[in-house]
């Protein structure tokens, strides 16, 4: 009978490593596992997806930011980011717009955003690659049109960059694992 003890006790532990590992194996996938963020849908009275961008908000015309707004946030927001940018820019990715810590109530933005670091709303503002803070319009060169994409991201935490300085990378590093939802609005304009 002591020889089945000690047959039952090895079966146990073995039965316990087994679970633990198992454990352990389930915990380490889902932390790296990331949940896809949520859609959010923005949308702009100027222009719609995949149209042109209106001269007005280029450099051919006022160059003021258009109005945008997007559909409701998820809970357990706690700011908004906003990045704008040219894929097909002759040097790569150009970025036009970088902005961050919008209010989770906010669901627009309306247009001539002013270039200031810090707006009435407390949302930062940093450096496009002008570089001038604030929204700088669509002014490719001569040629076929250029995509300007508008990516919107609603986080879980407000962001402590610095306005008027912060780039884009600053910006896409901060977000990093705060990303609870986003949305895409993409608009065309050529010379």
């Amino acid at each position: 009978m002591g020889g089945n003890n000690l047959d039952i006790r090895h079966l146990f532990r073995a039965a316990a490593i087994v679970a633990l590992a198992a454990c352990i194996s389930a915990c380490a996938h889902g932390a790296t596992e990331r949940k896809e963020p949520m859609k959010i849908q923005l949308t702009s009275p100027a222009f719609k997806e995949g149209q042109p961008i209106p001269p007005r908000y280029t450099c051919k015309g006022e160059d003021i930011s258009p109005a945008l707004a997007w559909d409701a946030v998820p809970e357990g927001t706690k700011s908004l980011a906003l990045i704008m940018d040219d894929p097909d820019a002759p040097r790569g990715i150009w970025v036009h717009w970088v902005l961050w810590n919008l209010p989770p109530d906010a669901l627009a933005l309306p247009e001539a955003i002013p270039p200031n670091a810090t707006l009435d709303n407390g949302a930062k503002q940093g450096l496009n690659d002008f570089p001038v803070i604030g929204y700088r319009g669509p002014c490719p060169p001569p040629g076929k049109p250029h995509r300007y994409y508008f990516k919107l991201c609603a986080l879980d935490a407000p962001l402590g960059l610095k306005e008027g300085v912060a780039r884009k990378a600053d910006l896409v590093a901060a977000m990093k694992g705060h990303v609870l939802a986003e949305g895409q609005l993409m608009g065309t304009f050529a010379r």
